[in-house]
Order: structure tokens, then sequence, then C-alpha cells
């Protein structure tokens, strides 16, 4: 049996075959065992309010205060939030705030550090 290839969306080792496809179990990307990566994801670059490009790990400051859907709380202008993840989707950080928990966040509200 040969080894499979690494995702070419997130570089995985954990790459299943299923149906003549392979599968990422870590981030959800389905390709042919041919097919090269997508140029497209390369050239996706999330940018903050202020367009610096944002990447992962990056620490951010909150610029206007953002209701949370279904609760009463606010996250308050000048909030930092500390080591990011980018993520495909509307919303696009995914992150932790102190004191509330995880959050996604669009990239619209916050600036780089």
């Amino acid at each position: 049996m040969t080894p499979l290839p690494p995702c070419p969306a997130c570089a995985s080792v954990f790459a299943y075959e299923d149906g003549g496809r392979l599968n990422c179990p870590e981030c959800g990307h389905e390709w042919s065992p041919g097919e090269a990566a997508e140029p497209a994801e390369a050239a996706k670059v999330v940018r903050d309010a202020n367009g610096n490009a944002l990447a992962d790990g990056d620490s951010v400051t909150v610029v206007k205060d953002l209701k949370i859907k279904g609760s009463s709380s606010v996250v308050k202008i000048g909030t930092k939030v500390r080591n990011i993840r980018l993520v495909d989707g509307d919303h696009d950080i995914d992150c932790k705030i102190d004191g509330i928990g995880a959050m996604k966040l669009k990239s619209a509200f916050v600036k780089k550090d």
C-alpha cells in the first residue's frame, strides 16, 4: 500500500480515500488523486478594516461595539484579540475572547495590532 499524498489545502497527512477521491478529515477538502492544488485558494487574502492583510496567529483590536447574537453581552470597542485563526465563510476570523469565549468575527470590524 502506497502512502496517500497530504491534503493540498491544509497539508494534513491524515488524508483518506473514499470511492476514488481523497478526503481530509481536518479541513474537509476533497480532491482527486492526480488533481493539483487550487491556485484560487492561495490568492484569497483577508484584510482588516484598514486594508492590512491578516494571517493566522495575528493579534487584532475590535474597532466597533459588537452585539453578541443570543445574548445581552457586547464586545466593546478596543477589545484585544490574540492568536486569531482565518476561516472561510461570512465571518472569516475564529478566535477566543477573554471573558466571553469562542467567537467568529468579520474582518471588517477589526484592525491589526
